[in-house]
């Protein structure tokens, strides 16, 4: 038999081109496969210390007769805040700090046909899904715990979702940064030297507003974010009381986020590159 002629050989199918959307979402999806697999140790490492101060400062110490039952009404959006906080921060944080230090998954990553940032970016959508959710298991539960909170209302939805949003960013940003900025070595440093400052001044289990005598604290806690956070929800799930006002909160979040994604995005690349 004679051998095919170059006009009939056969040519192997050009590669078929993929959209930088495409595989943004595969690698999301990847990121929110693992989440759903590991949801059990996500929630407890989320979550179970804020529901911890909701039995005690919400439920058992206003029944001992310690704290007035109206501080429910307070202290409920700031256990949200801390939730929706920590659990978007560490789902970027924890990632970040294994992948480019022990696993090197982030190698594998980078050779994804997409720009660099987009990767980065991909990591911080991840944590704000995932911070979204914690808020949402954290309410009911809190709710149920405390008993009714005269007070709290979930009527105001739209503000309610940009206050959520907008807070999961400013984390998930934060997220980025210190993952790409600390060492795996330094990682249970960083929880103890910034983690804890920032949740005892985050005004999540004290309003903003009870600061008015302290001058000196209520404007020096202003450049934690998870300040904002709180107010934030307090603003939204409990208007009737005093809280900072909401175009302040949102604001400052939408500030934190571009601020934060720009220094992420910076350690992010010299990072990858180097």
């Amino acid at each position: 038999m004679s051998a095919a002629s170059p006009a009939t050989a056969h040519v192997p199918p050009a590669p078929r081109h993929v959209s930088a959307f495409r595989v943004f979402q595969a690698l999301l999806m990847r990121d929110l496969s693992v989440a759903r697999r590991e949801v059990i140790s996500f929630l407890l490492r989320t979550t179970f210390q804020p529901l911890l101060f909701v039995v005690v400062f919400g439920y058992l110490l206003p029944r001992m007769g310690f704290m007035q039952r109206g501080y429910g009404a307070a202290l409920l959006p700031g256990i949200l805040g801390v939730s929706l906080a920590f659990a978007s921060l560490q789902s970027v944080t924890l990632p970040m700090v294994m992948d480019f230090g022990w696993t090197k998954e982030i190698e594998d990553r980078l050779l994804a046909p997409v720009p660099t940032w987009l990767v980065a970016f991909e990591k911080v959508v991840s944590g704000i899904i995932q911070g979204v959710f914690a808020a949402l298991f954290v309410l009911p539960i809190a709710r149920l715990i405390m008993g009714p909170i005269d007070a709290l209302t979930v009527s105001h939805a739209g503000a309610l979702l940009a206050v959520t949003v907008l807070g999961a960013a400013t984390f998930s940003t934060l997220g980025l940064v210190l993952g790409t900025a600390v060492e795996a070595q330094q990682i249970g440093l960083m929880f103890s030297v910034i983690l804890a400052p920032m949740l005892m001044f985050g005004c999540a289990y004290y309003p903003w507003r009870g600061l008015d005598h302290l001058p000196v604290m209520k404007y020096g806690v202003l450049i934690n974010p998870l300040v904002y956070v709180a107010e934030g929800l307090r603003a939204v799930l409990t208007p009737s009381l005093p809280h900072m006002p909401l175009a302040v909160v949102l604001v400052m979040l939408t500030v934190f986020t571009a601020g934060l994604w720009w220094l992420g995005l910076k350690t992010f690349m010299k990072k990858a590159v180097g």
